[in-house]
């Protein structure tokens, strides 16, 4: 068998990320926490933000970001789609110079939006702090599948909104197309909360993968710092909790 002049790929587990940069009109250069992306048939579908990385892929994240956006012209917000690797080497994926669905969470996950940064850059004026004011967030962008297409779509997303509507934190943003064709982005749904356990726990009660009663399984992790052992017994019902 031939095997010169092939190209071959190596099949390896990757954590897809991206970074909202806004670069000004005099090259200052605004970062937004790192997320999580996943992807269906290439499409961003789930954001979560933070990511869930450690400090310092964070802050490599970020760097290889920065770097990147500076590196251009233009001012506005720019997405930066990275691949983390199993070793912990951030890879630069794709630059998309525009605001993007990684970042929509950020009009209800952080101070400044991403759209008001974007104008702000544009426009010449100073970047909004681009720090979360939640602690979790998670964000659904809602694609048309088959199962979607023509009268039964809309009563699908009807129930949809119906359910996030249900579940405090959520805020729902459709986009109101006239039609569904399959792979549309027909809105998204953004939910904030106190840790991302339960953000993703509320996500799944809205995409109907569990019932509301299940919710509260998930509990953000909770420490227990004692100075002796001998409290104890005093603190049972503590940490029972």
């Amino acid at each position: 068998m031939q095997l010169q002049n092939m190209e071959w790929e190596v099949k390896c587990q990757l954590m897809e990320l991206s970074v909202i940069v806004a670069r000004g009109r005099d090259s200052s250069i605004a970062c937004y926490p790192a997320v999580e992306t996943i992807h269906r048939d290439n499409i961003c579908h789930i954001v979560k933000s933070p990511a869930n990385v450690s400090w310092k892929i964070m802050k490599l994240a970020t760097d290889v970001a920065r770097r990147a956006v500076s590196s251009l012209e233009g001012a506005g917000v720019f997405a930066v789609e990275l691949f983390l690797t199993e070793d912990g080497q951030i890879l630069l994926n794709e630059v998309a110079p525009r605001p993007h669905n990684s970042g929509h969470h950020t009009i209800e996950a952080c101070l400044t939006s991403q759209f008001e940064q974007h104008l702000r850059a544009v426009i010449g004026l100073p970047s909004g702090d681009p720090s979360m004011r939640t602690p979790a967030a998670a964000l659904d962008t809602t694609l048309a599948c088959v199962q979607w297409l023509g009268e039964p779509g809309f009563l699908l997303s009807n129930q949809l909104i119906g359910r996030a509507l249900e579940i405090p934190g959520a805020s729902i943003h459709w986009y109101d197309k006239p039609e569904m064709r399959r792979q549309r982005k027909m809105g998204h749904i953004t939910i904030v909360g106190p840790s991302m356990g339960i953000v993703e726990a509320q996500l799944r009660v809205i995409l109907n993968e569990e019932s509301v009663n299940d919710q509260h399984a998930v509990a953000p992790r909770v420490g227990i710092i004692m100075g002796s052992s001998c409290y104890e017994g005093c603190h049972y019902d503590f940490k029972r909790v």
